[in-house]
């Protein structure tokens, strides 16, 4: 088996990370129902960090199958706050609503990631960073969606920190990468003391 990597996600950000620590990378989306998976696990009481590892686990799997020699990353994240799971914005208002919603308030990111092998999982990792906006006011608001919607709805709860969305924070406790959507060291530290990457 390569060192070669399959991303078993589209998301920009997960790639160009892995990519910058060295890693080969090729991504392939997962197409799988995210919303009847989270609506099924939800029924069930399952809380956010569990939800989040299923996900990252069914978008693994699914890529795995197609691909069984390879290694394959599933990843997720899941956005929980005052008892819910905020989902990525559909809409420009639905961005607006959410971060109104957050304003002042702290909420919670837990990113998973599942590494298949061969079509076996071998290691599964969740990571929690802790968020709490600032009081911004409504006419930043609307002059922080105007100039970043509609890339912002690619996130959820409606902001990217690696972008302007950092200047809607007061704190954060947290890795920075978990924060982007990928528990980044957790990975590299496997896969380094595996023998997989250099250590």
């Amino acid at each position: 088996m390569s060192d070669d990597l399959i991303l078993a996600s589209g998301s920009q950000i997960r790639a160009k990370l892995l990519r910058a620590a060295g890693l080969t990378v090729t991504a392939s989306p997962a197409r799988i129902d995210e919303d009847s998976i989270k609506a099924s696990l939800l029924a069930e009481d399952i809380p956010p960090r569990d939800i989040a590892d299923a996900l990252a686990e069914a978008k693994a799997s699914k890529i795995a199958a197609r691909f069984p020699d390879a290694r394959v990353l599933g990843c997720d994240q899941v956005l929980a706050f005052d008892e819910r799971i905020l989902d990525k914005p559909a809409t420009r208002a639905k961005a607006r609503s959410q971060l109104v919603t957050l304003r002042n308030r702290r909420h919670h990111l837990f990113s998973a990631a599942v590494l298949y092998e061969a079509g076996t999982p071998v290691w599964r990792h969740v990571d929690r960073a802790d968020l709490t906006m600032r009081r911004f006011s409504d006419a930043y608001l609307d002059a922080y969606l105007e100039r970043n919607w509609p890339g912002i709805g690619e996130s959820v709860g409606g902001y990217k920190l690696e972008e302007e969305g950092s200047r809607l924070f007061a704190r954060i406790d947290g890795d920075h990468f978990t924060i982007l959507g990928l528990p980044l060291l957790p990975l590299l530290n496997f896969l380094s003391t595996r023998g997989t990457i250099p250590a």
